[in-house]
């Protein structure tokens, strides 16, 4: 399975981005997915999970209510829709898959990851 995350860029704060997560492969209706982002000087935080059949979801506390993680499985992507972003948003974000959910949730031990999107939330 290959990740290919897009949609990152500048925004200013109150502004909105969709990030989408193109996979390969045939499996990916079977797979949980996530969204993980990383800024500088901190650790990969999870932001939102998905079970592969969109049953479960799962937000940090931090975005709660602002972002919405979406999945469609017969375009074999996952979308992370980000609204009323926040300086404190800006990071590298990735996307992530996984056949189990748990795993997704702990965010170690995950089998495959995108390459990493840029978002720059200016004040």
């Amino acid at each position: 399975v290959q990740l290919q995350a897009s949609g990152g860029g500048l925004v200013q704060a109150g502004g909105s981005l969709t990030l989408s997560c193109a996979t390969s492969g045939r499996t990916f209706s079977s797979y949980a997915m996530g969204w993980f982002r990383q800024a500088p000087g901190k650790e990969r935080e999870l932001v939102a999970a998905m079970s592969w059949n969109g049953g479960r979801t799962s937000y940090a506390n931090s975005v709660k209510g602002r972002f919405t993680v979406s999945r469609d499985n017969a375009k074999n992507t996952v979308y992370l829709q980000m609204n009323s972003l926040k300086p404190e948003d800006t990071a590298v974000y990735y996307c992530a898959a996984d056949p189990s959910y748990p795993v997704v949730l702990r965010g170690t031990g995950v089998h495959y990851w995108g390459q990493g999107t840029q978002v720059t939330v200016s004040s």
